[in-house]
């Protein structure tokens, strides 16, 4: 190759680098820089919005204490276990809904996240008193399985102390992921004494299952009651469902709650 011939490809590839810095005939290095920062950047969020992610999941471990939930976000009324199911609320309250949960439902969650304020001042001004029935239902979705007869067991158990009210908010305030691993029996003992319970049985009842076969009859009868059937399908509803009188509340009307206290 000659002088001249090496002088003319020296001066095309400067070209091509200049033309490639503003942007005009190497446009397509320019656009593989761009899109590779693009990836970088969406790479990095991802892996960002994973590492938040795993810290709102309950502990792997089974040794992280449940936080408590906010004061703002737990009804202050009294508790009592009735049978299998909690009466919360004032004994002047002329209206009684029944609210059936279970504890690893994300719907249930949203539920609370939704209602949570308007039930609680409903209630702590004594228009309606809450009977929660907290279903094992979906025992089969945690790993291992379990969870929701495990945390509904340790509610009653709570109950008999008092303290429901603070457990159940604490449970779904902080909610395990349907899939993976719930609370352990160790988890919900220390968010029992947590909450206030003294009881010198509550750790026996947690680890014995002592409302076990009491859930499981609740389990039953809530699935065979009528009331609380699809229309359509003609099976339970699942949960949240929430009923006042016998009969099932739409909970697509925003002001259900509302609409009942007048």
């Amino acid at each position: 190759m000659g002088g001249a011939e090496r002088s003319a490809r020296k001066k095309k590839q400067a070209a091509l680098a200049v033309a490639a810095a503003r942007g005009t005939g190497g446009g397509s290095d320019r656009t593989k820089v761009i899109a590779g920062i693009a990836v970088v950047a969406v790479l990095a969020v991802a892996v960002i919005g994973y590492v938040v992610f795993q810290q709102m999941k309950p502990s792997s471990t089974g040794t992280e204490a449940i936080p408590l939930a906010p004061a703002d976000h737990t009804i202050s009324a009294p508790a009592v276990r009735e049978g299998n199911t909690v009466l919360v609320g004032k004994d002047t309250a002329t209206v009684t809904v029944d609210v059936y949960e279970d504890f690893l439902c994300p719907i249930c969650g949203t539920f609370e996240k939704t209602y949570g304020t308007d039930i609680k001042k409903a209630v702590e001004d004594g228009k309606v008193k809450i009977r929660y029935h907290i279903l094992p239902m979906l025992n089969r979705l945690s790993s291992p399985e379990g969870y929701s007869t495990d945390s509904a067991n340790a509610a009653l158990c709570v109950a008999d102390d008092g303290k429901f009210n603070a457990f159940h908010a604490a449970l779904f305030a902080k909610q395990p992921e349907e899939g993976e691993a719930g609370y352990t029996q160790d988890q919900l003992i220390k968010l029992g004494k947590d909450v206030g319970v003294t009881s010198a049985s509550f750790e026996s009842c947690v680890r014995s299952q002592t409302y076990k076969s009491q859930l499981d009859e609740l389990m039953s009868k809530t699935s065979n009651d009528p009331a609380l059937r699809d229309a359509e399908t003609g099976r339970f509803r699942g949960t949240p469902s929430v009923a006042s009188g016998g009969k099932l509340i739409d909970l697509d009307n925003k002001n259900w709650l509302s609409d009942l206290t007048k």
